[in-house]
């Protein structure tokens, strides 16, 4: 029973590792594509604040402790989360910046990216939307 048990366990922990996250984008936003992992840490840092056209870009991210935001922060810009918070509050409460808006839910990420011009964020791989361009990272 224990050894079925933890096999189990092993197989539904490396299903969680398997999921792939993927960078999305506005539909409309004009970007050049394939985006380096030096732009996007910039963008996600909140240290690049326009598009190549001049458009705002609307950073949209996941809390902290969801598991989409860590697999984006270590898969994509191979940071830990709290590394990305500690570049938020350091821009925050020195006044010379803002931090990305937080959404609740990988749903809500897909609804505010696909109606927000300039908007970027993350999905799980095989969420999809036809108002909403993936962004391969090299």
């Amino acid at each position: 029973m224990i050894i079925l048990l933890f096999s189990i366990q092993l197989i539904t922990s490396s299903t969680a590792f398997c999921e792939e996250v993927v960078v999305a984008v506005h539909k409309g936003t004009s970007v050049i594509s394939p985006i380096s992992r030096y732009t996007l840490s910039a963008i996600f840092g909140m240290r690049s604040t326009t598009w190549t056209d001049g458009t705002a870009i609307k950073v949209f991210v996941l809390p902290d402790d969801s598991h989409l935001h860590s697999l984006f922060c270590k898969q994509i810009l191979h940071i830990f989360p709290h590394q990305l918070r500690t570049a938020w509050d350091r821009l925050v409460y020195s006044g010379t910046g803002q931090a990305p808006i937080v959404l609740g839910s990988e749903q809500e990420m897909q609804a505010r990216i696909a109606s927000t011009p300039g908007a970027i964020g993350y999905l799980p791989k095989e969420t999809f939307d036809e108002n909403i361009t993936i962004l391969p990272v090299e």
